[in-house]
C-alpha cells in the first residue's frame, strides 16, 4: 500500500478521514469549502489532520489533508517550499483545536453549516424532542452563542466550556458540531443530529400542533441510545458509508 512517505498508522487515518468528508458530501451537507471535519494524528506530538483550503468535500483524497499541530502551524515536510499546497482556513483551526486541546478522548470532529441545522440554530428553543433521531440528544445536546467568525483564539475556553462532555453541539447562529472517540463515531453524531433539525423544520412547516413525549419517556430513549452505540453498530454503519461512496468517478480517496 502506497502511504505517500507517512507511517501506516497516519495513512490509515487519513483514508478514514478524506473517506468521511466524501461521505459528508454524499449527504448534502457541504458548504463548499468552508466547513471542516479534522482527526488526531496517532503519536505523542498532539498533532491533528484538517482539510487543504480550497478542496472540495466530494474530490477530498488521504493527501489533500494538512497536518497541523496545536498552535496552527503546518508540520507537513515540504510546507516550506510549497505554502500554497497547504493552507488551511483559520476559523477551522480555531474550533478543531480547541476541543483536540480539551477533550483528549476525542479523536474526530465534524463541523457542518447546513440550512436544517444553521435553521435549528437560530431557534430559541433549539432541538426540540419530537423525533426518535432528537431524543438521541435528551441530556446530551450542548449549546454555544454566536460570537462572530471563528477567528479568536479567546473564544476557544468559552467553546470547550460550553460543549462540557457531550458528543454532539448547536453552535448558535451557525451550524452543528459532532465529535467522537473514533472517525465512525463522529459521523454518527453528526448523522441523527442533521436528521433530527431536518426533521424537525419539516415538521413545524406543517403548521400544527407538535406532540412531545413525556420527560420520562425522552430520558428512557436517551439511555436507550447510549447503551444501543456499541462500536460494532457504529462500524457497521461506517462500512455501509464507504460503500455508498465506492466508484463515483472521482479518483481513489486513498490516493
Amino acid at each position: 500500500m502506497q502511504t505517500h512517505g507517512y507511517s501506516q498508522e497516519e495513512w490509515a487515518v487519513r483514508c478514514d478521514l478524506a473517506a468521511l468528508y466524501r461521505v459528508i458530501a454524499h449527504f448534502r451537507w457541504t458548504d463548499m469549502i468552508f466547513t471542516h471535519i479534522s482527526a488526531r494524528v496517532p503519536g505523542p506530538e498532539h498533532h491533528f489532520l484538517i482539510n487543504r483550503y480550497g478542496v472540495l468535500f466530494d474530490e477530498m483524497r488521504a493527501s489533500d489533508l494538512v497536518r497541523i499541530d496545536q498552535d496552527g502551524r503546518v508540520v507537513e515536510p515540504g510546507a516550506a517550499e510549497h505554502p500554497e499546497r497547504y493552507l488551511v482556513n483559520p476559523a477551522g483551526f480555531t474550533i478543531h483545536s480547541a476541543i483536540h486541546m480539551a477533550r483528549p478522548d476525542v479523536f474526530c470532529v465534524v463541523h457542518t453549516h447546513t440550512a436544517a441545522g444553521a435553521a435549528v440554530s437560530a431557534q430559541k428553543n433549539g432541538l426540540l424532542p419530537i423525533s426518535q433521531h432528537a431524543l438521541k440528544y435528551y441530556g446530551h445536546l450542548a449549546y454555544h452563542d454566536y460570537e462572530g467568525i471563528a477567528l479568536d483564539l479567546a473564544e476557544r475556553d468559552r467553546l470547550v466550556n460550553d460543549l462540557g462532555p457531550h458528543n454532539a453541539m448547536i453552535l448558535r447562529n451557525h451550524g452543528l458540531l459532532s465529535c467522537g472517540k473514533s472517525i465512525p463515531e463522529a459521523f454518527q453524531e453528526m448523522y441523527f443530529l442533521e436528521r433530527a433539525c431536518e426533521i424537525q423544520l419539516r415538521a413545524m412547516a406543517g403548521n400544527a400542533e407538535l406532540v412531545l413525549p413525556p420527560p420520562s419517556v425522552c430520558e428512557v430513549t436517551a439511555q436507550q441510545y447510549r447503551r444501543d452505540e456499541a462500536d460494532g453498530v457504529m462500524a457497521l454503519q461506517w462500512q455501509s458509508a464507504l460503500r455508498m461512496i465506492e466508484g463515483t468517478g472521482r479518483e481513489d480517496y486513498r490516493s
